[in-house]
């Protein structure tokens, strides 16, 4: 249960500056995407010493794009080369990059040659942006590039953890350390999960995840039912549909009266989910509509997965619920001593990864005091509680929406930071209004020029202030 701020913290400008604090710690940060860099930037300010292990030999984790995919195009062999990435050719944010940007280090278009200055830019801008926060910051020297983490559990002593790591790729070379602190900030757009579809075993055709999506050629021709109504399924549908015969996008949320062709489009198609496959490459919607196809497209999410972790069942993942935790975070019987950055979805996720990471890293130092661990799993007993009332699935425990923003704000008041900014709240909401109603145009026109004023006044004072 999120507890409202009765005492708004008064606004400030970022960078803080370091933080006194009265114990330092060895920290390890497993991944060095935009969570651990994160994670890393506040647990150093606070004094601690960090590591990061990240498996890849760049920083970025899933903004790194690769034209590489699995061999097995459902994701769903265990033995399997894991590709880390689910970025496709052509993505571009959703969000503005005034929104997205850590706060501590605005996303402005910095006029270099070769860079993306879109309001809503490429993937590769993104990775670009998460470079300079890494050279501007200073966070280069504490990752260990080319290490794959395959342990993290308790020691012997039951005090401190031990992170096993070795070369990726094998070839030796490992590695025991130990660790007073672990924070897990391993992504979560990895290990697909895909819709059960009766009839599925005999269907002829070709199933993939949008995971090993990169390009839309190889779909030229073809009839393509997609199975999503989430941001990488309409980029998706609309990418194919370029390429592709037919485009069916099936939908467990459809509206009944936007079921049809999409507007603006002749070959993509909007249905309900659907209801059954069959030998003769048959696919059936509920809303009575067939079609025979070549591709299903599984546009339908990721799970969360931790192998490497060793918590004897006080972290368990159930139906994608990663738990008990306290605010998605801690879990109370191993707190502080082991954290999670970045489970929530429907986010707005730099500013999250932020507040969440400044929180542990203080907790850890001691100038925060955390909640007692019954505190924490009663808090977790009535979050729950309060889900299972409202008929919401396990699966959506860490689904957030516009719901995010009472949580930032409870996460900046616990860390002594000050609130989201009411412009950044509002781009994301009108954002939000647009992409539904002008899908096609969202990114490149739009109607917030004085929440865009408000922002660069910001980012122009924070430069100042530095």
């Amino acid at each position: 249960m999120i507890t409202p701020n009765p005492n708004p913290t008064p606004k400030l400008h970022f960078p803080l500056p370091a933080m006194p604090s009265p114990i330092s710690r060895t920290v390890a940060v497993i991944g060095a995407g935009a969570a651990g860099v994160s994670a890393a930037v506040e647990l150093r300010r606070e004094g601690h010493r960090v590591v990061v292990y990240e498996r890849e030999e760049k920083l970025g984790g899933t903004w790194v794009y690769t034209p590489q995919t699995e061999t097995d195009p459902l994701g769903l062999d265990p033995t399997r080369d894991v590709v880390h990435s689910s970025v496709y050719a052509s993505l571009r944010t959703n969000l503005p990059r005034e929104v997205m940007g850590f706060r501590a280090y605005p996303f402005v278009a910095t006029g270099k040659p070769g860079r993306d200055p879109r309001r809503f830019p490429g993937h590769g801008e993104v990775l670009e942006y998460l470079r300079d926060f890494l050279a501007e910051l200073g966070v280069e020297e504490m990752v260990r590039y080319g290490r794959e983490v395959w342990h993290v559990g308790m020691a012997a002593d039951d005090r401190r953890w031990v992170v096993k790591s070795r070369r990726s790729g094998g070839g030796g070379d490992d590695d025991d350390e130990v660790y007073d602190a672990v924070v897990i900030c391993n992504g979560h757009y990895s290990e697909p999960r895909i819709a059960d579809l009766p009839g599925i075993d005999e269907w002829p055709g070709k199933q993939i995840h949008s995971h090993n999506y990169r390009i839309p050629d190889p779909f030229r021709d073809q009839v393509v039912v997609l199975i999503g109504s989430a941001a990488s399924a309409d980029d998706i549908s609309r990418d194919i549909a370029r390429f592709a015969k037919e485009v069916h996008v099936a939908s467990r949320s459809a509206e009944v009266d936007k079921i049809g062709k999409f507007p603006g489009h002749d070959n993509i198609w909007l249905h309900s989910m659907i209801k059954s496959v069959h030998r003769d490459g048959t696919v059936a919607f509920h809303d009575g509509y067939k079609t025979i196809a070549d591709v299903i497209l599984h546009c339908t999410g990721y799970k969360f997965y931790f192998p490497f972790l060793e918590t004897n069942k006080a972290v368990t993942v159930e139906d994608n619920r990663v738990g008990p935790l306290y605010q998605h975070i801690f879990p109370p019987s191993l707190a502080p001593w082991l954290s999670f950055v970045g489970l929530p979805w429907k986010v707005v996720p730099f500013p999250q990864f932020e507040l969440q990471s400044r929180w542990i890293a203080g907790v850890l130092s001691g100038r925060l005091t955390l909640e007692s661990p019954e505190e924490m799993t009663a808090d977790i007993e009535a979050f729950y509680s309060s889900l299972e009332a409202a008929g919401i699935p396990k699966r959506y425990t860490h689904q957030m929406g516009e719901s995010q923003f009472e949580y930032d704000d409870w996460l900046a008041a616990k860390s002594g930071s000050p609130p989201i900014e009411e412009w950044r709240k509002q781009m994301y909401l009108v954002t939000g209004r647009r992409k539904r109603s002008v899908p096609e145009t969202y990114r490149d026109q739009w109607e917030d020029e004085d929440l865009m004023a408000s922002a660069y006044q910001e980012f122009k004072l924070l430069k100042l202030s530095v």
